[in-house]
């Protein structure tokens, strides 16, 4: 969505810092955080997760770290979804008079329920629009809700590299309106296309977008 969620092509946030191969976790608690947020009911749709995130307002936003986001969108979905009281979540425990219920998982099945892999491709009787080789265009979207089209992309001009089947649109699955699979291709830009004539001719972006992003070049 529009907002300081979409930080791509922004300037003055600094250097990007790798961080050291093995460790995924600053600290303790973050290693929770994600244990918890890939282990709960709301999990089912990562798209819904990510929209969760961009509706932190701008300014608590850029002064949280990444696992902060993630605890604070795992809580507000946890709510939302009536998987926990406002009371049991100020306490932090269970109510003692709440019904018990099967746990959805079940410690015997964690590992080999959170090492499957998963997969978002789809079928799509519908032909696509566009083949490698194609130049494309990004379509200038200002949508007010979840979208993958970042804003530095949009009405800039591509060639399609690679067509990656359908897939899920995050657009949509989101808000709950439905997987609607589109077909999702590879499109790559170049630097002096995204950033103007300062920018190396060596230089380019590639990035993964749905067909409802693109329009003929």
């Amino acid at each position: 969505m529009n907002g300081v969620h979409d930080l791509g092509g922004m300037q003055g946030f600094g250097p990007v810092v790798p961080e050291p191969e093995g460790s995924p976790f600053h600290h303790t608690w973050e290693g929770r955080v994600h244990a918890m947020t890939v282990a709960s009911p709301t999990r089912a749709n990562i798209d819904a997760g990510r929209h969760e995130r961009e509706l932190i307002p701008p300014a608590a936003y850029l002064g949280m770290s990444y696992y902060e986001r993630w605890f604070a969108s795992l809580s507000s979905l946890l709510l939302k979804h009536g998987l926990v009281t406002p009371e049991e979540m100020a306490r932090g425990a269970a109510d003692p008079a709440a019904p018990r219920h099967t746990p959805r998982l079940p410690a015997e099945r964690v590992e080999a329920t959170l090492t499957a892999r998963g997969s978002y491709v789809r079928d799509n009787p519908t032909p696509p629009l566009f083949q490698p080789g194609d130049g494309v265009r990004a379509r200038n979207l200002n949508p007010a809700g979840h979208t993958r089209l970042p804003r530095y992309v949009r009405g800039r001009a591509g060639t399609i590299e690679r067509l990656h089947g359908a897939h899920v649109l995050p657009d949509s699955h989101a808000h709950g309106a439905g997987e609607e699979p589109r077909p999702l291709y590879t499109v790559r830009f170049t630097a002096r296309e995204l950033w103007g004539e300062a920018a190396s001719p060596r230089d380019s972006v590639a990035l993964n977008l749905w067909e409802p992003y693109l329009e003929r070049a």
